[in-house]
């Protein structure tokens, strides 16, 4: 009963936006919820308009946690997003003015327009929560996630992102165009961004965090654990891929599946929890062999999970 109460608060997070807010976005409004509870940061790739950076709004104000937002251009340097030491000359010395990253939800904006060397600042506060300027560590808030979005790697202006930096992201995914119906009825109403800043929080910062720890104690059978690396596994043997899984991605994919189990009201992970959650948690780390001509990395996963059998009760 207690794991039902504290899931219906997150459910209903859900339902709000979905319903009222966010038509046609449910799927990456799951993900987005997913990563916040398993302490995990989400890339959302597709062509500018769909309602990207909505989404990322529409979370933080739902949960009431703190808003920062980048807007990655070709000059972004790395310190418009750690912050930087001003000398203060009434003091006679330097003081440190964080930047955006020192807030709960990060919104990365069109990261893949910036600049190698300032998407590299972004990986000590992605893996370690935490950023070293000038010789001094600063903790990064908890909890803490980045909700980055880019445009598809084909439009002018950007830079990819390494493979480093995309192992970083928990979970990749897209939007897409909404049903024609739905588009009608969005264009009909205008947009909704100013709205969505103003959305009361439905949830407590207490509550996520005691949800989190809620995650981490769903029960991981030796038999789910064992589908899990076989994926894993597969993913190191297939003839379209040069480099496959790795364990960071085994334990990604172990934790966002208890994230969707508690999120469906249970306290175990069951094989379709898994299955679900495979290619957004593993499609973006690979890395296809050029030679094959293949980049439908989503599609590659489907078959690898299509050719193992899901493990019995």
């Amino acid at each position: 009963m207690k794991l039902f109460l504290k899931t219906h608060a997150f459910t209903n997070v859900f339902d709000v936006l979905s319903r009222d807010y966010l038509q046609g976005k449910e799927e990456v409004l799951r993900l987005s919820v997913i990563a916040l509870l398993v302490g995990g940061h989400i890339l959302v790739e597709d062509l500018p308009g769909l309602g990207k950076t909505t989404v990322a709004l529409a979370l933080a104000g739902v949960t009431g946690l703190s808003f920062g937002r980048v807007q990655c251009t070709s000059d972004l340097l790395p310190s418009d997003i750690t912050g930087l030491s001003i000398f203060n000359r009434e003091e006679g010395h330097f003081s440190f003015q964080p930047g955006p990253i020192f807030n709960n939800i990060v919104l990365l904006d069109e990261i893949n327009r910036s600049m190698p060397r300032t998407q590299s600042a972004m990986l000590e506060a992605m893996e370690e929560r935490r950023v070293t300027i000038e010789g001094v560590t600063y903790p990064l808030p908890d909890p803490f996630m980045v909700f980055a979005t880019q445009n598809p790697s084909d439009q002018s202006g950007t830079f990819l992102l390494p493979e480093s930096q995309l192992d970083r992201f928990l979970i990749c995914t897209g939007i897409g165009y909404p049903e024609e119906q739905l588009e009608r009825q969005i264009i009909a109403g205008g947009g909704i961004r100013e709205l969505v800043s103003n959305l009361m929080p439905l949830v407590t910062s207490s509550e996520i965090m005691a949800a989190k720890n809620d995650v981490q104690a769903v029960y991981l059978s030796d038999k789910v654990l064992s589908y899990i690396h076989n994926i894993v596994l597969s993913t190191r043997r297939h003839d379209l891929i040069l480099t496959g899984l790795s364990t960071r991605a085994a334990i990604n994919l172990a934790q966002a599946s208890k994230a969707a189990a508690f999120l469906a009201g249970r306290d175990y992970v069951a094989p379709d929890d898994v299955k679900n959650i495979a290619v957004a948690v593993c499609a973006h780390r690979l890395t296809m062999r050029s030679d094959m001509n293949t980049t439908d990395r989503g599609g590659v996963i489907r078959t690898i999970i299509a050719s193992i059998a899901l493990p019995l009760a």
